[in-house]
């Protein structure tokens, strides 16, 4: 199983970014697709987690704002980050929740 996540960069808060997770190596709607971050000097925090089938759950601190989907017809999951805050600055994970197979990650920064 391979993990490869990719959309990070820098935006302004209040902006918006989506990022993207391809999974490879089994089928991917069976894929439980978590997003984790860890920001500079914090311990590694669970974002959200989609389900095969489109269930999902978030962390208190991005519902509302974050939204996590899937689209098995092209093996991806995505995270799509609205109103974002210089709290939510962090390199994002994507993980493979049934094999525990994580990504390389990819940075986001909030900043005027």
């Amino acid at each position: 199983v391979q993990v490869a996540e990719s959309g990070g960069g820098l935006v302004q808060p209040g902006g918006s970014l989506r990022l993207s997770c391809v999974v490879s190596g089994l089928p991917f709607n069976e894929a439980i697709v978590s997003w984790i971050r860890q920001a500079p000097g914090k311990a590694r925090e669970w974002v959200a987690t989609n389900w095969p089938g489109g269930a999902t759950m978030y962390n208190t601190t991005v519902e509302g704002r974050f939204t996590a989907s899937r689209d098995d017809d092209k093996n991806t999951g995505y995270l799509q980050m609205n109103t974002l805050k210089p709290d939510d600055t962090a390199e994002y994970f994507c993980v493979e929740a049934g094999t525990t197979t994580w990504g390389q990650g990819t940075q986001v920064t909030v900043a005027s």
